[in-house]
């Protein structure tokens, strides 16, 4: 998938949690930083890749994602897999809350909002004709459904024309029939 549909659908998943998963409390440096922290953790599987949105983000990012790019060796290894969503998420949890000024932003927040982000990445990942490593290092990829010629060409014509408009249509679904919920969500924000 590309960048542009991953960040609709880490956007529509954090929203669509958001409304069953409401949390406790929330304030507005926290939701602007979770919906950011929610498009990052859709980048992070890819940052195998050199020319990846994130390394754009840092100072020398070119640089660094030129190196991660030697590492890593392939697209689609560590990153995609359990291994790497529970690395990630172990180190996000040590030193997110190091980072943050837990009296203006959650650390708890932000870190389910990545992890929504980057599980939404592999969920998409899965449909494209590639799949996912899902156990690496064992040398089997996963793929929704499991017959690879059903799957979609990343980038290609049926993730432009249908499943980037189906995930907008159903973004606007979701928000005209869970109103109330949205609605109560932003009126907790203090």
């Amino acid at each position: 998938m590309t960048a542009r549909t991953h960040d609709i659908i880490a956007f529509t998943s954090l929203v669509t949690v958001s409304v069953y998963f409401p949390p406790d409390k929330l304030n507005l440096m926290t939701l602007f930083s979770a919906i950011i922290a929610a498009d990052l953790g859709a980048l992070i599987p890819d940052m195998d890749q050199a020319g990846n949105r994130i390394w754009d983000l840092l100072p020398a990012g070119q640089t660094v994602g030129k190196i991660f790019r030697r590492i890593f060796y392939k697209h689609r290894t560590i990153t995609h897999s359990l291994l790497g969503l529970y690395g990630i998420y172990k180190g996000l949890e040590f030193i997110l809350p190091k980072i943050f000024n837990t009296g203006f932003i959650d650390p708890k927040i932000i870190l389910f909002s990545v992890m929504v982000g980057y599980i939404s990445h592999l969920i998409a990942d899965s449909f494209t004709k590639e799949g996912l490593p899902l156990f690496f290092p064992l040398p089997v990829d996963i793929g929704i459904p499991p017959i690879k010629a059903f799957r979609i060409k990343a980038g290609g014509t049926v993730e432009k024309f249908i499943v980037f408009p189906a995930v907008l249509i159903y973004f606007i679904w979701f928000i005209y029939t869970k109103q109330p919920s949205l609605v109560a969500l932003l009126q907790s924000v203090n």
